[in-house]
């Protein structure tokens, strides 16, 4: 079965092969209902029926998508005439095809790569090679980023597994140094996490200390680079307060009290991170150990998260003498408490959230009772839920539909829609929808919705930590929070449980 696990992993990068917009077949989805460590043959059955099914629909890229989760499911029992007779059909449909010529070369990618995996697995180098050779005029003609970064990856994998260290290093500092360049340093994190993982299931020990030796120092530098990209986003933040709070009339005593409190906090966070980071170095510099290095820093991160809430939390005293009365000391209060919020449930991420059974539909209809005096004239609201109960944690899944549920409500004009919805979409797998008839949102704000402090806000119009809070209490689930951009008739939030 660890064959199985090394074909998952080196499809990586090549996820971006699969026209999204295609929707699966009936076959393809029972092929993956199928686990293949108890029923490898049924597994194996399905996806060649359903990639049969694909090809006569004229679904090429489908088709050898299911083609190659076949292959290694007839190689794992040693089946390899079969595999790669699958392959030379998965090939000859391509090349039938009405497809254009760059997407013909990235599906040949694929059934390529997948006779390099087994190549590798059977020790010939010879052959192995040949199949990089045609990797990489494949990836010239399919002119694919994804697919450069995938090229890269594998060849480091045959260098390393053929003991071949200095091209194997040099393969994989192009690749990381590609990622690091444009700031993707988690990215980078996870490729060198794939290989040790790869080397380690394969037996590999040459992978696995090559790999190693190149990830400690990648890291070193990485950490130092990515420090100093937040220093700097943070020293910029503060300048932008100043020169907002500069422009602002200081005559007012209570205005002068909120934006020493401001800097105060901001001041605070800076030398957080500052400090942070000069102890995440200096134990970096002390040891050389994959584990003590993800350990430290996972151990920043929740001091940093407890540091900020505790700041919030010694402010607040100060806060509450103040007039709250005055919409920019509530807004402020309202700030602190939000900072609080976010800080606790990024600190306690990996505590599985508390769930009970919930009889879903009248949770619903009272969440959406909340919001019936809020919303304008001849506002249909609209509850569709099924009779049933769903293991949920009640507290934050009525704190998301309340807060996406008011803004639908703010943003929804006269004799518009709003609906919430709850599908089932899997056995374990459960989705609430927000919908609204609203204005929408504007496209180029949707990538960094659920991101905090991206920007200057005007706290008495909100501090912008609403749908951040709500993000990471869905992660905290098990869940997710997303925004629909398939949904154009006004906006769309959905939530994803796992239940």
């Amino acid at each position: 079965m660890k064959k199985i696990y090394l074909f998952v992993i080196s499809m990586l990068f090549c996820c971006t092969m699969i026209n999204a917009q295609e929707a699966k077949s009936e076959l393809h989805q029972r092929a993956e209902a199928v686990d293949p460590k108890e029923h490898l043959a049924q597994a194996r059955s399905l996806y060649i029926h359903a990639f049969n099914d694909y090809a006569n629909k004229g679904q090429i890229k489908l088709g050898v998508e299911c083609a190659m989760k076949a292959t290694p499911l007839y190689y794992t029992d040693g089946f390899y005439k079969e595999a790669f007779d699958l392959m030379r059909r998965a090939d000859d449909v391509i090349n039938a095809s009405k497809l254009a010529p760059s997407e013909k070369a990235a599906c040949h990618y694929l059934v390529t790569k997948e006779r390099l995996q087994i190549y590798i697995k059977l020790r010939k180098p010879d052959s192995a090679k040949e199949q990089l050779r045609q990797l990489e005029i494949l990836v010239t003609q399919a002119a694919d980023e994804n697919l450069r970064n995938d090229f890269l990856y594998n060849k480091a994998i045959y260098c390393y597994t053929f003991g071949l260290n200095a091209q194997g290093n040099a393969v994989f500092k192009e690749m990381a140094d590609k990622l690091t360049s444009s700031k993707q340093y988690d990215k980078v994190d996870e490729v060198y996490q794939t290989l040790i993982a790869n080397g380690r299931k394969s037996n590999n020990v040459n992978m696995v200390a090559q790999s190693y030796t190149n990830y400690i120092a990648w890291k070193d530098s990485a950490i130092a680079m990515k420090h100093a990209d937040e220093i700097n986003a943070l020293k910029k933040q503060i300048a932008d307060n100043e020169a907002t709070i500069a422009d602002k009339d200081s005559s007012i005593s209570s205005r002068s009290m909120i934006i020493v409190g401001l800097c105060i906090l901001a001041g605070a966070l800076a030398a957080a991170l500052i400090v942070g980071g000069v102890i995440l170095m200096r134990f970096i510099l002390l040891t050389r150990k994959q584990k003590k290095n993800i350990k430290l820093a996972n151990e920043n991160n929740a001091l940093k998260a407890k540091f900020i809430s505790n700041i919030s939390a010694q402010l607040e005293p100060t806060f509450q003498k103040l007039d709250s009365s005055i919409p920019e000391v509530k807004a402020l209060l309202d700030f602190s408490n939000h900072i609080q919020t976010l800080s606790e449930l990024e600190n306690s991420i990996e505590e599985k959230a508390e769930v009970e059974e919930t009889a879903i539909r009248p949770f619903c209809d009272e969440i959406m009772d909340q919001i019936r005096n809020k919303v304008k004239d001849e506002v249909n609201l609209t509850v569709n839920a099924p009779s049933t109960t769903i293991n949920i944690n009640k507290e934050y899944v009525g704190h998301i539909l309340l807060h996406l549920l008011t803004n639908a409500a703010e943003y929804t004009p006269a004799g518009g829609n709003i609906w919430l919805d709850v599908k089932k979409r899997s056995p374990h797998t459960y989705q609430i929808l927000v919908s609204d008839t609203g204005c929408g949102i504007p496209e180029e704000k949707r990538d960094d919705l659920f991101k905090p402090f991206l920007e200057i806000h005007d706290l008495t119009k909100g501090d912008g930590l609403g749908l951040p809070i709500c993000k990471q209490m869905a992660l905290k689930m098990g869940g997710d929070l997303d925004l629909d951009p398939q949904f154009t008739k006004g906006t769309r939030f959905v939530l994803n449980l796992h239940v």
